[in-house]
């Protein structure tokens, strides 16, 4: 799982990212749990969570893809647009004057990446089965 390594590893820098800017928030408005009606802290919990939500399968699938045999130029355009998905997610949600095209485009490519590798998967796994 070479080719996957620097994609997950920059996500894993994006995830704690992530996590230190909804602490910090919650630290700045004195929230605990919840979002305490701060639409800022709402925000950066979705931009976390949905990050939380979407990233590990998408990573999981590519890997399996890796280790099916899929060509190296697979695999990196998968991690690259999951990395460029995310990214463009992040940023459009976390705007308070929100920006919808950089939230849809960062979820539509997300779902690219989950359908283009569930596809290879099943692609690969007929293939074999078939002989």
């Amino acid at each position: 799982m070479i080719h996957l390594a620097p994609y997950a590893a920059l996500l894993a820098l994006l995830f704690v990212a992530l996590s230190w800017r909804t602490i910090g928030l919650r630290r700045r408005y004195r929230v605990a749990v919840g979002d305490g009606g701060q639409p800022e802290l709402l925000r950066a919990m979705r931009v976390h969570a949905n990050f939380a939500e979407y990233v590990p399968l998408a990573l999981l699938l590519i890997a399996l893809v890796e280790i099916g045999g899929s060509p190296a130029w697979l695999v990196h355009g998968l991690g690259l647009a999951l990395l460029v998905a995310r990214c463009a997610h992040a940023w459009g949600v976390s705007q308070t004057k929100e920006d919808f095209r950089f939230r849809v485009a960062g979820m539509m490519l997300t779902f690219g990446v989950l359908g283009i590798s569930a596809a290879e998967l099943l692609r690969r796994s007929l293939w074999v089965a078939l002989g």
